[in-house]
């Protein structure tokens, strides 16, 4: 599997070959998000299988275990990582070096006869991944991997670079968000935002609060029965989560949203709520309401070994009632003993910008608080600016994705981002580019409409070519390709050495078996979207749920477990075709799937489509449930009885 992931990484990314080496310099490696500064030399380093990674200084440990494990990862080449010995050709050296002129963030790569690196900890980190693209892109044609020669001197325009996941309203496994991570650290993303709690709407839920679903995904032993049972993280994975993630130049910032989106707070005790604005609001005016979100808090912040293990924690404060000015005053008041309560417990605080629907006179505290502009009638860009708050670029007409929802986005308009948008601009308010006050930009995916059926692959597809462009955008704030130049490129470049989250592969089949055996396994866990999967099927009576196929999250039913069908499940949500195998029987079922549905075929014929099924609920609050399927293959139930063969799997793209 590694040997075939590096080869199809580079088939599929453009280079020159060695043959067509000239004396001319080499052009600039193509990698996402563009390097800086480059001087190209002529010809190319190869490396050996003597190679290693040396690496001159302990804080620089991180980045040659990462280079280290993403080589391997692409290539199946292992290289040794050594603190000592002299460097020899073909070695790649790490060695830390601070300057003002490259930052924390920015490194130098020197590629002769050997690689030498200098940067301090964040950038050797990208250093790293910079190297694992050039490896992608250049080393197809040769045995052993291969580097242009040339020097690199590159740092970011913008320190924070990052996305927001909404894990509140969409169960989101921890396993993705660690994938995730290494994703984000291929394109030198540096900022995860969790948001942690929130709930759908009402109407939704027979515009009943109680029944309207919320939930809050952390352990919590001080508030016993607060943590949602349908998904959460414990104390101490979560952590570790965090420490993990910074290994990778990853920051982790937490949200825990309040005094609004707080459903999951007020199910747990009721009296926080508000009468007034609605369940999802705290009641402002309860007195408990400040001691027990000081309590919420501190689980996660207080004491020698906090949960949230990073420096920022986020407070929400977003979307609040600013219907009186009494409300408004509370609101800000408690905004600022937030940021407080944060600041207490040695961390800084971020919060969503609402200053400005929440005007008022009480102060709310601006030095070293990072605020997010992402509507400017909620807290107006300039004005926060002039205030003297650090700002986050995250405006929701441009970098908001809500799946399916029918507002904002579904997938971002990456040729308007690409060709458009930089973190100054944060909705119709354009900045200077590179205002220290500008500290970076993001973007989010909120999972709004609860229960739609959207899953995490949903999710992911959505999330990733964002993340290509804003990784871009936010590292270079000036673009040095064209948009379809730059598209080509991002089509090719895959999630990170080690992760497949997307399930691509080369065009044509993937997988051929003649026979299907019961508890058979099989080397591709799923195959990802668009695709094809087919199978001749003499068919036995089975069981409720047998699975032909089946991974860690999804399985498809030869006969599903409520009726009997061919079916799936995945995300919690069972789908049905209408169609069920009849002993003694012959059939050849084809399944294909893409982004936006589900086609089954029997014996050449269109069955049934599960295309996004529209739905409707009390006041006319309309949603399309969608009944998408990235195809599990790993394993085959035991206890089959059909006789399965010719299958094939095959990508359709």
């Amino acid at each position: 599997m590694k040997k075939w992931t590096y080869t199809f990484l580079a088939l599929l990314l453009t280079l020159t070959p060695l043959s067509a080496q000239t004396n001319a310099p080499n052009p600039c490696p193509a990698t996402i998000p563009a390097i800086s500064m480059w001087k190209g030399g002529q010809g190319f380093m190869q490396l050996t299988n003597e190679s290693r990674i040396l690496c001159r200084d302990s804080r620089l440990r991180a980045a040659s275990i990462a280079l280290a494990e993403g080589m391997k990862a692409l290539t199946g080449v292992t290289l040794t990582v050594a603190e000592d010995g002299k460097a020899s050709e073909g070695d790649i050296i790490f060695a830390y070096k601070s300057t003002k002129r490259l930052g924390e963030e920015g490194y130098t790569i020197d590629i002769r006869k050997n690689v030498s690196i200098e940067a301090e900890r964040r950038g050797a980190i990208h250093a790293a991944q910079t190297l694992l693209q050039m490896i992608a892109k250049n080393s197809r044609d040769a045995k052993l991997p291969i580097l242009p020669r040339g020097q690199i001197t590159d740092r970011p325009d913008y320190p924070v670079r990052g996305l927001m996941l909404d894990c509140g309203r969409k169960s989101i496994p921890l396993s993705y968000l660690q994938h995730l991570v290494k994703t984000m650290a291929y394109y030198k993303m540096n900022t995860l935002h969790i948001h942690l709690n929130d709930n759908g709407f009402p109407a939704y839920f027979n515009d009943n609060w109680d029944e309207t679903y919320a939930a809050f995904r952390l352990e919590s032993e001080l508030f016993p029965g607060l943590t949602a049972e349908d998904g959460s993280y414990t104390k101490d994975e979560f952590r570790q989560f965090i420490l993990d993630a910074e290994r990778l130049g990853v920051e982790i910032i937490p949200e825990i949203d309040v005094p609004a989106h707080s459903l999951a707070f007020t199910h747990y005790r009721p009296s926080l709520g508000s009468k007034e604005f609605g369940r999802d609001h705290l009641d402002l005016s309860n007195p408990d309401v400040i001691p027990f979100l000081d309590s919420l808090f501190a689980e996660y912040i207080g004491g020698p070994n906090p949960v949230f293990a990073g420096p920022y924690v986020h407070i929400g404060t977003d979307e609040y009632s600013n219907a009186r000015k009494e409300t408004v005053e509370q609101f800000r008041s408690l905004s600022s003993h937030l940021i407080q309560t944060v600041e207490s417990h040695g961390k800084k605080a971020a919060l969503w910008g609402s200053l400005t629907h929440a005007k008022g006179d009480t102060p709310v505290k601006i030095d070293d608080v990072l605020m997010y502009c992402w509507s400017n009638g909620y807290a107006n860009p300039d004005s926060m600016r002039s205030l003297g708050y650090q700002l986050i670029s995250i405006p929701d007409g441009m970098t908001y994705i809500v799946p399916a929802a029918g507002y904002y986005y579904d997938y971002l308009n990456i040729p308007y981002l690409y060709r458009k948008w930089t973190p100054a601009h944060i909705g119709n308010n354009h900045f200077p580019e590179r205002d220290p006050q500008i500290r970076g930009g993001m973007f989010a995916v909120w999972n709004d409409i609860v229960g739609n059926g959207i899953a995490v692959d949903d999710i992911h597809h959505r999330l990733f070519p964002a993340l290509q462009v804003i990784a871009e955008k936010t590292w270079r704030a000036d673009t040095l390709r064209s948009f379809d130049q730059w598209h080509q490129l991002a089509t090719m470049t895959g999630e990170a050495p080690s992760v497949n989250d997307l399930g691509r592969y080369p065009r044509g089949i993937v997988l051929s078996q003649p026979r299907v055996e019961p508890s058979s396994t099989r080397e591709i866990p799923f195959i990802g979207w668009p695709y094809r999967v087919s199978f001749d099927i003499k068919a036995e009576a089975e069981k409720l749920g047998t699975a032909l196929f089946r991974n860690k999250d999804a399985e498809f039913y030869l006969a599903d477990p409520v009726t009997g069908r061919l079916g799936f499940i995945r995300d919690g949500y069972l789908f049905s075709f209408r169609h069920a195998l009849h002993p003694g029987t012959n059939e050849h079922i084809a399944i294909e799937g893409d982004n936006s549905e589900t086609r089954l075929y029997v014996n050449g014929k269109l069955v049934q489509t599960l295309a996004p099924e529209p739905r409707l609920f009390p006041h006319n609050k309309p949603f399309k449930m969608i009944r998408t399927l990235k195809f599990p293959l790993a394993t085959t139930d035991a206890h089959l009885r059909s006789m399965v063969t010719n299958l094939k799997v095959e990508n359709i793209e």
